[in-house]
């Protein structure tokens, strides 16, 4: 991730362990590298199409987290299937992981919200380093996982408007949004100049580089873009990169794959590959044995019985987890967000990941609490659904 004004040898840069970034990792495929995110269930890490290549099924996951590094290789990968390479569309991909990912490593929502033009995002990535007045660096340690911030000026669409065939790729409208990087003047602010979107900036702004392609762009730490490219554009008056290359400095601009508009294909991709998942209300499990080791699933499973205002009609609740005798981040991961049943289904599962470990201990409970039903209703004058899981205890004891 290049920064504004120091280098990344400044710490202010750095997304370090423990600072509620440790979701964000390395994703190795066909010896490059690039970025990707741990999603809500922990099951599986979004990221860009283009690491992939044509057709590849391998990759690597690195996890770097207050626990240590480790790397999970993965068993999946699923490219969107409008991947559109040479116009820069639908770049995105799932990658599912072997074996269950770090306890300590942040899991994301998604931003499901259409008001991401105006706001502030904050950048991760693995990308090279450099600086907005030279631009990427050569550098050969280890990757470094790098944080910036920068302001959302435009969706894809309107860049495309009024540059028309001064863009050599046609991006889809509604699917891409862009920032440049500004460097605190009107010489190069790109979007100002060829647009009218001036701005001069925000602290800490940077922009994606190279190793940053797959990195999240979070709205209050939810995933609300995915790092596809960068570009320089100018026109025969306006030129507002500070030098000639397209090598993420001053100037240039940055487009992300807007994570709000492919949330559908997101949440049915993730619904179809959870192991053993319950399809009617009697598969569902109630209770469960903790295990002794890392993660299992608990599922709760919501259904639609009513009738929709129309076919298309998306319906959506809220959840939560709640503790009871069991505790959040000791006995089970806690998941919040909202589920959106698409026009094709009426009945989803929420998982909730549970902790194993060898203590003896009696059995625990915790509750999902599901509330702001939009498209239906939970009854007259009932505004919360709540249902309770029990950890089973099956470490035993001594006689």
């Amino acid at each position: 991730m290049v920064s504004t004004v120091t280098p990344s040898s400044d710490l202010r840069n750095r997304a370090l362990p423990g600072e509620g970034l440790d979701g964000v990792v390395r994703v190795a495929s066909n010896g490059y590298y690039g970025t990707g995110v741990l999603l809500y269930d922990g099951q599986a890490v979004l990221t860009a199409a283009h690491l992939f290549g044509s057709g590849s099924n391998a990759a690597t996951v690195h996890f770097e987290t207050l626990a240590g590094d480790q790397s999970v290789q993965a068993s999946r990968i699923l490219i969107h299937p409008g991947y559109d390479n040479p116009n820069e569309n639908n770049d995105l991909a799932l990658v599912w992981l072997s074996s269950p990912a770090p306890l300590a490593a942040e899991r994301h929502e998604i931003y499901r919200h259409g008001d991401e033009i105006g706001q502030v995002v904050t950048l991760v990535g693995y990308g090279r380093p450099g600086t907005g007045t030279g631009g990427t660096v050569e550098y050969s340690g280890e990757p470094l996982r790098q944080k910036a911030n920068n302001r959302i000026d435009a969706d894809v669409g309107l860049l495309k408007q009024y540059m028309g065939a001064g863009m050599a790729w046609n991006p889809q409208a509604g699917t891409q949004f862009l920032a440049d990087f500004d460097s605190g003047t009107h010489l190069n602010d790109a979007l100002g100049r060829l647009l009218g979107l001036h701005d001069l900036g925000v602290p800490g702004e940077g922009i994606i580089s190279p190793g940053d392609s797959g990195g999240p762009a979070f709205i209050d730490g939810r995933v609300a873009g995915i790092a596809s490219y960068t570009t320089r554009l100018s026109t025969y008056r306006d030129d507002p990169d500070i030098d000639t290359a397209v090598n993420s400095s001053y100037g240039e601009i940055a487009a992300w794959q807007r994570v709000g508009a492919y949330q559908q294909w997101i949440d049915e991709s993730l619904r179809q590959h959870y192991p053993d998942a319950p399809t009617t209300p009697s598969e569902v499990r109630k209770s469960l044995p903790e295990g002794n080791s890392g993660v299992s699933l608990a599922y709760f499973l919501l259904q639609f019985t009513g009738v929709r205002a129309s076919a298309d009609e998306i319906l959506s609740v809220d959840f939560t987890t709640r503790d009871g005798t069991a505790r959040a981040g000791e006995d089970y991961l806690p998941v919040s967000g909202t589920l959106r049943l698409y026009p094709d289904e009426n009945q989803a599962v929420i998982p909730v990941e549970i902790v194993g470990d060898r203590q003896d201990e009696a059995d625990e409970t915790f509750y999902l609490e599901v509330s702001n039903p939009v498209g239906g209703s939970f009854g007259v004058g009932v505004a919360t659904l709540t249902a309770v899981r029990t950890i089973l205890d099956d470490d035993g004891g001594l006689p």
